[in-house]
């Protein structure tokens, strides 16, 4: 195999893209690319916004989230799976009275609740902050259910997988991708703000979602940032020999490789003078967040990152936040509520501290998963599916709403290719389009920054719920 040697500057570049800033300022996807993405304008706005994905790792179960609730629907899905359904009953506090009717394929106007668990996010529903979308997933083109069954048209790789989904949700590409569609908005608003650091920041470890072509992801625990053990605190007790080890870690090398791995960490330490600075500077929250809830402590330092936002030179972030335990094969009943009800008190929580800072209108906040599951019983559980039910809420949402298509609630229906596995009406491409557009990505950055959207029509790119 012939070796192409590289310039300097590109070892350079090749670092900087295999480089998160952690505990030593370092996570590796290992690959190469140097392209760089056009500057978006709104970079240099005055304004301030924000973008929280919550991330729902396993696969959320889409009909105990969002329940069918009209007589006829609410029969179906109970009939599909009888060990472990809501009863009607049970949901008319929770039953939703959106300003639009969700309608389906055939025209019929259908109801739905939210899981009893997730009553605190009733209030934000009917103040107009909450938005439901229908039936999003996974799609390469506009499927129909037979194109799906005779393989007509180009599938997902590796559908109801894990991995490989959660690859496609975040990335829009396979499992091996290097950077997501998170990131590569950070691409675009890095050189706008005055620290590019603070560009892509997740809360909850490492995702592909986060990592750009050229921007960073630049990981922190719920306490803050992660700092370079013996530098910030005594090393054996000594400040000296502290003091000793940041000058030593932080000196510039002859060898390249050397050089900026240097630089990298150095880069860590001072980020984490900064976050921490700039953490201690700011008012303290007043919005009380549940304690012992790993969501809600992910979120209330998302919630303090951007009160500290002006202090930190952001206009433009990216935020990554996650909670697992939603592969719920069995026991769903006894597993799934409690994790609504996480979900519910986290976000109801994020959500009035935006209001608290004075900028709801600024943040948006949407819920994302590996894949809905089936509407058909596995015992006590449910199997791996494919579209599913999410939220997307902030002050900018044109909430009281539900937006794409009702699927039908049927056994072998037309959205349903196998076990009520859900044929996604709403691509994810056209999910992020959206998202992307509210912060200020333009319609050509869009097409290069979610390869697959050129396969969906120009006038449904744009699902307008923000």
């Amino acid at each position: 195999m012939a070796i192409k040697h590289q310039q300097p500057a590109s070892r350079r570049a090749f670092l900087k893209r295999a480089s998160a800033l952690s505990v030593a300022g370092v996570a590796a996807p290992w690959a190469l690319n140097l392209a760089a993405m056009a500057e978006a304008s709104a970079a240099t706005a005055g304004d301030y916004k924000a973008l929280v994905c919550v991330f729902l790792y396993g696969g959320n179960d889409y009909a105990n989230t969002v329940v069918p609730y009209d007589l006829s629907s609410h029969a179906a899905y109970q009939q599909m799976r009888p060990g472990f359904a809501y009863g009607r009953a049970s949901l008319d506090a929770t039953a939703l009275a959106p300003a639009n009717a969700p309608l389906d394929s055939t025209g019929y106007a259908h109801q739905y609740a939210l899981a009893p668990e997730l009553s605190p996010l009733m209030p934000l529903f009917n103040a107009g902050n909450m938005a439901v979308m229908l039936n999003v997933g996974t799609l390469v083109q506009p499927t129909s259910k037979q194109q799906y069954l005779n393989r007509s048209v180009k599938l997902p790789p590796k559908l109801f997988s894990h991995n490989d989904q959660q690859s496609v949700w975040q990335s829009s590409s396979p499992e091996g991708a290097t950077s997501g569609w998170g990131g590569r908005m950070g691409d675009l608003f890095e050189s706008g703000n005055g620290n590019a650091t603070f560009t892509c920041v997740n809360v909850s470890g490492n995702a592909v979602f986060m990592s750009g072509k050229s921007a960073v992801q630049y990981q922190v625990s719920s306490s803050g940032s992660v700092p370079l053990a013996g530098v910030k605190s005594p090393l054996f007790g000594s400040t000296a020999a502290s003091a000793a080890l940041a000058t030593l870690v932080s000196q510039p090398r002859s060898h390249v490789l050397e050089n900026e791995y240097t630089r990298v960490t150095k880069r860590s330490i001072d980020a984490d003078s900064i976050l921490t600075g700039a953490l201690a500077s700011s008012p303290a929250l007043a919005t009380p967040f549940a304690a012992g809830n790993s969501l809600a402590g992910q979120l209330n330092m998302v919630a303090r990152m951007i009160g500290a936002a002006p202090k930190l030179g952001a206009k433009r972030q990216v935020f990554f936040v996650s909670m697992g335990g939603f592969d719920t094969h069995d026991n769903l009943l006894g597993t799934h509520p409690g994790l609504l009800s996480n979900l519910a008190s986290a976000l109801a929580s994020f959500q009035a501290a935006t209001v608290e800072l004075g900028l709801s209108e600024n943040v948006t906040t949407f819920t994302a998963s590996d894949f809905g599951r089936t509407m058909a019983g596995n015992s006590d559980g449910s199997d791996h599916g494919w579209g599913s039910m999410h939220f997307v809420l902030g002050g900018a949402v044109k909430g009281k709403r539900f937006y794409g298509q009702a699927p039908v609630v049927a056994n072998g229906g037309p959205d349903d290719v196998g076990q009520g596995r859900l044929l996604p009406t709403t691509s994810v491409d056209q999910f992020a389009a959206t998202l992307g557009k509210w912060l200020g990505v333009s319609d050509s950055e869009l097409l290069a920054m979610l390869p697959g959207l050129s396969n969906f029509d120009a006038s449904t790119r744009n699902i307008g719920f923000v």
